[in-house]
């Protein structure tokens, strides 16, 4: 890359874990499709894994008193058919259904987020099931498959330190099972990947110590319209590109 596109890529990063550290969540939804602009998804997607599974070691060990493991546990089984699914379409599917697939699914969580569209009944466990292959699908498809979680956790735990700490425990363990497969399909052995995770490293750091520092001055539905307005630029522009 150029320098200034790395000076872009750089931002991009920064302004994603920043939100991450406020939130708890979206930094791949911020950061992937941005990326993908100037860098292939093939490689954007296993960058970020590595990066949120770093970022998410790191909240989980300031939260691990708030984890409800119990929902994890119904989470987990159908994440793993849903991971191992999405790595085989990853490198399978070719590149413009990826990028307005993405696009599409960034501009509807974007919606959601900026006109705080939720409910508040509690759902079954059982929507666990769908909720687990969806998210484990599109997470190691896009690299963004915490929405699918969030709305499920959040109409399961309505305290909200332990629905942040939960969805880190649970983006950690999601995160490693999607590290081991992305391994077996080659994605993490790529060139530069080393490097880029080295120089990308410190920026996830920065903004994550940055978003912890301000997140206690912000409503949760100045948060959620913050990212919402960021998804439905940042997938506008990935539609642009792709039928352009």
């Amino acid at each position: 890359m150029a320098p200034d596109t790395y000076l872009v890529a750089f931002f991009i990063l920064l302004l994603a874990y920043f939100l991450r550290g406020i939130t708890g969540f979206g930094s791949g939804l911020i950061a992937i499709p941005l990326l993908a602009h100037f860098l292939p998804l093939t490689f954007v997607v296993p960058l970020l894994l590595v990066l949120d599974f770093v970022a998410s070691i790191v909240l989980s060990r300031h939260m691990h008193l708030q984890v409800r493991w119990d929902e994890i546990r119904f989470l987990l089984p159908s994440s793993i058919v849903g991971i191992l699914l999405g790595s085989f379409l990853l490198v399978n599917l070719p590149r413009e259904p990826l990028l307005v697939g993405l696009g599409l699914f960034v501009i509807f969580f974007g919606l959601r987020y900026l006109f705080n569209v939720h409910g508040e009944k509690p759902i079954s466990r059982w929507w666990s099931l769908p909720t687990g292959l969806i998210g484990g699908l599109i997470g190691a498809l896009f690299g963004t498959g915490g929405p699918p979680y969030v709305v499920y956790l959040s109409h399961r735990l309505h305290d909200k330190t332990q629905l942040r700490g939960t969805l880190s425990g649970l983006f950690m363990l999601d995160g490693a099972l999607r590290v081991i497969t992305f391994l077996f399909f080659g994605l993490l052995l790529q060139d530069e990947m080393l490097g880029s995770l080295l120089l990308a490293l410190p920026l996830v750091a920065l903004g994550l110590y940055l978003g912890n520092r301000v997140h206690l001055g912000i409503s949760r539905q100045q948060q959620l319209a913050v990212i919402g307005g960021l998804l439905l630029l940042s997938g506008g522009s990935l539609l642009w590109k792709a039928w352009g």
